[in-house]
């Protein structure tokens, strides 16, 4: 069975406009000793979800541009303010309780390079916020009832129930 992996700077307005870094190129690699080369994201989504430490029962938002520039994966979304957990997370990236971001994406080719490897092609499924990010650098860097978005959270849960 497909294993989904989880990696990931992040800001955010009082209207829950919200950016970040999901990954960062040129920062070495993540505590689990991958790298991602440039060119290796592909967007498995449209709408991707912005869960809260990967768990797609709690869906806070929707990640509305993901992009890979030269910095790294860049995401910019919107919570969902009308959501009581939403605007909880939204004091927790306040307070920098929260203030990581962690990939959710399936390695499609990977090189072994030692005991680490260089992830040279894999699908995004999601993006979570999370308290302690994979990659120390993916970070928020800015902050200011939907089908689709279940559709995605129960994909996310097949490929989840795998790493339990």
């Amino acid at each position: 069975m497909e294993r989904l992996e989880v990696k990931a700077t992040l800001s955010v307005s009082d209207e829950g406009e919200i950016t970040g870094i999901a990954w960062p190129f040129n920062a070495g690699p993540d505590s689990y000793g991958d790298l991602i080369q440039k060119g290796a994201f592909n967007i498995a989504v449209s709408d991707m979800p912005i869960l809260f430490n990967h768990d797609p029962s709690d869906l806070i938002g929707t990640w509305t541009e993901v992009k890979e520039t030269d910095e790294g994966l860049m995401v910019k979304g919107k919570l969902h303010m009308d959501r009581p957990r939403a605007r909880s997370v939204l004091a927790m990236i306040r307070g920098q309780l929260a203030s990581g971001l962690s990939i959710g994406y399936r390695t499609k080719a990977a090189i072994k390079q030692g005991a680490r490897r260089l992830i040279t092609a894999l699908d995004v499924f999601e993006t979570s916020i999370v308290r302690n990010p994979a990659h120390p650098r993916a970070r928020v860097t800015g902050a200011k009832s939907d089908d689709a978005a279940r559709a995605v959270a129960d994909l996310i849960k097949r490929f989840t129930a795998t790493l339990n």
